[in-house]
């Protein structure tokens, strides 16, 4: 029964609904990943940087994703919390090309991952090393590297090179972390 119900989620008979959190900080890209998500019909034409929080959906791979977008300006960073808990995925969007607040994204990514919400949960992480289209954006392994993402243990992670502008890298990040949650919620035969 096991190899029925794993072909039907991979057919989409079997679709499951999961929360995922997108964070990073402000001017990351966040919002327009999102947006670029959306099927061509409902794209927003004009985004606006998002104040405390905003949730969107897509799917891919037979996973219906309920986005939280959190905003990531200084003062609304602590709203990230409130949503540990409910989190079956973490989506952390990093702008390749800043080499500067690369330091303080990773010091907001280690603040998440130890807190006790996160902590020790084996929940995916997908880092979208976004505008990689931009002069001088680092290449994905150089954004794991200055992310410290080699000593994450407890969580699978992956780095995608990404643009949210022209959707380049989006798909692909998107199907490994569906991946991930199908793999991680289905029966074992």
């Amino acid at each position: 029964m096991g190899l029925l119900d794993k072909l039907s989620t991979w057919l989409g008979k079997g679709r499951m609904e999961v929360t995922v959190l997108v964070l990073g900080l402000d001017n990351s890209g966040k919002s327009t990943m999102l947006n670029t998500l959306r099927p061509p019909e409902q794209r927003a034409q004009h985004l606006m940087p998002t104040v405390a929080q905003n949730h969107d959906s897509f799917q891919s791979g037979g996973v219906c994703f309920t986005a939280w977008d959190v905003s990531g300006a200084p003062r609304h960073r602590a709203l990230w919390e409130r949503h540990y808990r409910r989190a079956h995925a973490v989506i952390f969007v990093v702008d390749s090309a800043d080499h500067l607040r690369l330091v303080v994204a990773r010091e907001e990514l280690e603040l998440m991952l130890a807190h006790p919400d996160m902590c020790g949960r084996r929940i995916p992480l997908l880092v979208f090393a976004n505008k990689c289209d931009a002069p001088h954006a680092l290449a994905p392994m150089q954004i794991a590297a200055v992310l410290g993402l080699e000593r994450i243990t407890d969580k699978p992670w992956h780095v995608c090179a990404s643009s949210a502008l022209s959707g380049t890298g989006l798909a692909d990040g998107v199907a490994w972390l569906a991946r991930q949650i199908r793999d991680a919620h289905l029966p074992k035969s």
